[in-house]
């Protein structure tokens, strides 16, 4: 607790006398001392002046509740409960198994042994490089209203990358996040639904997004395709800014989603999808179609039209863009 106390009174970077600390926390000064001293071997900078007293100078950039809650605003439901993991097999795995866990519960970890992407891959997490976080709703909607949620996931994190980074992500359709062509970002939203009744019982949205990786923390058949902030940017991301806005953007999602009101999401989607306007190809278990992506209809459809001039709306599977990640396809070399 006294740690926690001395961080938010040296939050505003101005030096504070170790007298003034111990009185305003109510210990010794014996105590401030100590919690100094273990602040500083978790990594915080901290400078001791004499005659100005302490003066924090710089953070770690840690996934800890402590670190994730001096830049979190204030929220309606998401990001109350907050839970901090060093290591853990899958934010999303652990949200699942909260049979009684609070609406709003949010999981955040350092390092996942066992993130898991859409289609039933595996999600790269390395410790130290990225955002693993996932937040547990109990919406009291039919399944038809959570629809949406996969393409608003993808706008909510543009939205916070833009507020923290100064640049904003495009989204491959459905809902992958890119920068310079390659992609950024992981999300991978569960529902559980009552056997009975159909009824939503929870929906987890998780969320990964690569802030410092390299091209060698990627494995070989990733690295084409994958890229980080600090890559892009050129200078560093600080993750618990960054997963501080990522939540307050969630709770913003789960407003407009309660409220079914979603057509400023819309509008963000049409606009950052760089999908729009490419030729794409359509996997299904039938094979292979070829399109082109012209629009995205109410419900966050793909509209395509082929070259007979039909469209149909896709709303399942996966479409692959040409060229978007840097890779090339065969039949017209095209990067």
């Amino acid at each position: 607790m006294v740690r926690e106390e001395i961080l938010t009174a040296l939050g505003d970077g101005t030096a504070v006398s170790g007298e003034e600390l111990s009185r305003r926390l109510g210990v010794s000064r014996t105590a401030v001392w100590k919690a100094v001293d273990a602040l500083r071997r978790e990594g915080y900078g901290i400078d001791a002046r004499t005659g100005q007293g302490y003066r924090l100078v710089s953070t770690p950039d840690l996934l800890t509740e402590t670190e994730i809650r001096r830049f979190l605003g204030k929220t309606e439901i998401v990001g109350r409960t907050l839970a901090c993991f060093s290591e853990i097999d899958s934010t999303n795995t652990y949200l699942k198994g909260l049979e009684q866990g609070a609406d709003g519960t949010v999981a955040v970890a350092d390092c996942q042994t066992a993130g898991r992407g859409r289609m039933g891959r595996n999600f790269q997490s390395p410790r130290g490089k990225g955002i693993y976080l996932s937040a547990l709703l109990r919406p009291d909607l039919p399944p038809e209203r959570l629809l949406p949620v996969t393409a608003m996931a993808g706008v909510a994190v543009c939205d916070a990358v833009e507020r923290r980074c100064g640049v904003r992500p495009g989204l491959k359709w459905p809902n992958d996040p890119v920068l310079g062509g390659r992609k950024l970002c992981g999300i991978l939203t569960e529902v559980s639904l009552e056997g009975e009744s159909g009824r939503v019982q929870s929906l987890v949205i998780g969320i990964g997004i690569n802030v410092s990786q390299g091209e060698g923390d990627f494995s070989p058949e990733v690295a084409p395709m994958a890229t980080s902030l600090v890559r892009e940017l050129g200078r560093p991301v600080s993750r618990p800014a960054l997963s501080a806005a990522l939540i307050e953007e969630l709770d913003r999602l789960y407003a407009a989603l309660r409220s079914g009101d979603v057509s400023a999401y819309l509008a963000a989607c049409r606009r950052d999808c760089v999908t729009l306007g490419r030729r794409v190809q359509l996997l299904s278990p039938e094979g292979k179609e070829t399109a082109e992506a012209v629009g995205l209809d109410e419900q966050f459809g793909l509209v395509v039209r082929y070259e007979d001039g039909k469209q149909r709306t896709v709303r399942a599977g996966e479409v692959s863009v040409r060229g978007l990640y840097g890779y090339t396809d065969e039949a017209e070399g095209d990067a």
